[in-house]
């Protein structure tokens, strides 16, 4: 088998880069997904230091770290808790896409774009990054705070409701026939149905299943199962990253923290390659032009997803400093923006690309950096059972 001496040596000079910010990030006691961010531009095409031969691992390892990331998410909560929280969270999904939404939209219909432009770009403000919401709140031990479940709500109900907007946006993008595009819709919705039912419903088959002595069996089983199931709900129109999120809400309590242990160390190796891949994807030379606008619209959408969180807490009943936390946990956007954004410029729609990058960019590294100075204190634990 012939391996190529340049993706060796790119992919070296990656973990080297990776430790290196890792251990900045520590000693500065910081998340380490904004430092992640940053290096991805350096080693981007417009970078410093490209690394083009590495570029297939971190396009398929950013995928993979998504879902490992939303699988370790799940693993903290039981199916029955986070039914409850969705439920009770709906009105917040409602406020999230009215807030959020909007700026974008306007902001679309002043720059001149397109119905299908401005569209995009209001799922673009609209959708919080699941990914760097999930590793930010995990680096800053925060997963048993009891906001973290309004937090998580808000944000599968963003990717749930993706499973009807990106049919609908590619209906207008490509001008396809609205039955078609409907009948998509119908499909996501009533697999998406059937899907959260399941997970309620197999925790004692999955138990089942990853239960060994073995640490290896343990892991590869799991991991199995979690592609498996993840590559099933996006091929029904599902995000992948919900798909892993719910067979982690469905591993049994007395098996979770076993998983926890043996699924870390691959989390983290793919989830610096997901955020190493978003900086990666960013050309430095874009941004400027599209600096300023982008700018604006990072600041008034902060505020926005602020004000969702804080709603979506105080349903819990949470303090205000919790709901605070929860505000800036949700800043982040990242991954479907990203996927929104190459919708439309694949569509013709080009003005966007250069905008939503430098867009995402801002909220992903500001995000997290607001989320860490949102401020440490606690109330309580939200799933004592489900914690280490």
């Amino acid at each position: 088998m012939h391996v190529s001496a340049a993706f060796l040596v790119e992919f070296g000079i990656l973990l080297l880069i990776l430790g290196a910010v890792s251990a900045v990030a520590g000693k500065l006691g910081l998340s380490a997904v904004p430092l992640f961010l940053i290096a991805g531009l350096f080693v981007g095409p417009g970078g410093l230091l490209p690394v083009p031969a590495a570029a297939p691992f971190l396009e398929a390892g950013a995928v993979i770290g998504v879902v490992l990331l939303l699988l370790s998410l799940g693993l903290e909560f039981s199916a029955d808790e986070f039914t409850q929280a969705l439920r009770r969270h709906t009105p917040s999904g409602v406020v999230d896409l009215v807030l959020n939404a909007v700026p974008g939209v306007v902001a679309g219909l002043l720059l001149g774009l397109p119905v299908a432009g401005v569209v995009a770009l209001g799922g673009i403000t609209w959708v919080s990054s699941s990914g760097i919401v999930s590793r930010t709140l995990s680096d800053l031990g925060r997963l048993g705070y009891r906001e973290t479940p309004a937090v998580l709500s808000v944000l599968v109900l963003e990717d749930v409701a993706m499973a009807v907007y990106l049919p609908m946006l590619g209906i207008l993008l490509a001008g396809t026939a609205f039955l078609a595009g409907l009948a998509g819709v119908l499909v996501a919705v009533v697999a998406l149905i059937g899907v959260l039912m399941l997970s309620r419903w197999s925790g004692p088959v999955i138990g089942w299943l990853i239960t060994h002595d073995s640490d290896e069996q343990v892991l590869l089983r799991l991991l199995a199962l979690t592609l498996l199931v993840a590559g099933a709900a996006e091929y029904m129109g599902i995000s992948a990253a919900v798909g892993a999120f719910l067979v982690g809400l469905a591993v049994p309590a007395e098996a979770a923290e076993s998983v926890r242990r043996v699924i870390g160390p691959l989390r983290d190796l793919f989830a610096a390659a997901f955020f190493l891949s978003f900086g990666y994807a960013i050309d430095p030379r874009d941004m400027p032009p599209a600096l300023v606008v982008a700018a604006l619209l990072a600041v008034v959408t902060a505020v926005t997803k602020v004000i969702t969180g804080w709603f979506a807490a105080r349903r819990d009943g949470v303090g205000a400093r919790g709901r605070r936390r929860a505000g800036t946990a949700l800043i982040a956007r990242g991954e479907f923006s990203m996927v929104i954004a190459g919708l439309a410029v694949a569509a013709g729609v080009t003005e966007i690309g250069p905008l939503a990058a430098t867009y995402v960019l801002l909220l992903a590294v500001g995000g997290s950096l607001l989320t860490r100075l949102s401020g440490q204190g606690r109330d309580r634990l939200a799933h004592p059972h489900r914690q280490a």
